[in-house]
């Protein structure tokens, strides 16, 4: 490649990045492995002849898409070893994502977990056509399927995502005024203060990867999830400090130990109650939050 070619073959994949990262993190659940689709896309785009593609967008999103299909399959496999639930990788995300309500609700913590029903192929059909609004020619081109079969698989994945989505999109500052009163609950020990803000049916969901402890299966129940987490209060020594963040597109919470970044929790809120909270401790999940943290902040 000249450096002509290499000059725009680069221009085009910079301009592009955080599409071709957005799609590859809502097939994949991981930011680091969403960063090495990205690494294996662009060691293919810069031997693509670039004169015989008609639409570039659409060829790196196809090549993205392909690289991810095979990475998710692996990651399945590292899944069914994974020590208690699995969560996806935590993004902290600009003020301004949390105002777009479509982006937002695509990279939630809710619907990532969703995400992970469906089959390698179901997810990657609905991740391209639903939250990136791709055609069916490009999907098939993309997994290696005819238009009319995505049509089939794309219908059958918005079905299973329709019935298992949180039943309405929340505003950004109701889900911030639930989780400022569970922040100042928390930080008071008050926990007939939690009881009020959590919803009934409340479910919380830690992952700490067999590194970190954390509950080995989902807690459900309001009375139940103030227990867990007035306990873990209790076990530590260490000073708690809770710091809010946008997580996922949404309002969420960072947590500290004595300064340093401990995990991060994302919520669920419906009516005004948090309905579900899901705290990623696994320290090798939290590498990207740590780097983008500034230091005076952890």
């Amino acid at each position: 490649m000249n450096d002509h070619a290499g000059d725009a073959a680069t221009e085009t994949f910079v301009a592009h990045r955080n599409l071709l990262f957005t799609v590859a993190y809502e097939m994949l659940g991981s930011a680091a492995d969403a960063e090495d689709v990205l690494q294996e896309t662009w060691m293919r785009w810069v031997k693509v002849d670039l004169g015989q593609v008609s639409d570039q967008r659409a060829y790196l999103v196809r090549i993205t898409t392909r690289q991810a299909l095979n990475r998710l399959r692996t990651m399945q496999r590292r899944k069914e070893a994974y020590v208690g639930p699995w969560l996806p990788e935590p993004l902290l995300t600009a003020p301004d994502v949390a105002e777009n309500v479509e982006l937002a609700e695509s990279v939630s913590m809710a619907l990532m977990l969703v995400l992970e029903t469906l089959s390698p192929t179901e997810r990657a059909v609905f991740v391209l056509r639903e939250v990136f609004d791709v055609d069916y020619d490009e999907i098939g081109a993309a997994v290696g399927k005819s238009p009319a079969a995505v049509r089939q698989i794309a219908h059958r994945a918005r079905r299973h995502i329709d019935a298992r989505r949180p039943r309405s999109v929340v505003s950004v500052s109701e889900t911030r005024a639930a989780l400022e009163s569970f922040q100042r609950a928390l930080e008071t020990r008050d926990l007939q203060g939690l009881l009020d803000v959590l919803a009934p049916e409340v479910v919380v969901v830690s992952d700490g990867g067999g590194i970190k402890q954390a509950a080995l299966r989902p807690i459900i129940g309001a009375e139940k999830v103030v227990r867990f987490l007035a306990g873990g209060l209790a076990k530590t020594d260490a000073t708690v400090t809770v710091g809010p963040a946008v997580v996922n597109g949404s309002p969420g919470l960072v947590f500290r130990l004595d300064g340093e970044i401990d995990g991060v929790m994302a919520a669920r809120v419906e009516d005004a109650r948090i309905t579900g909270l899901y705290y990623v401790r696994n320290p090798e999940k939290l590498n990207r939050v740590v780097s983008e943290t500034p230091l005076t902040l952890r």
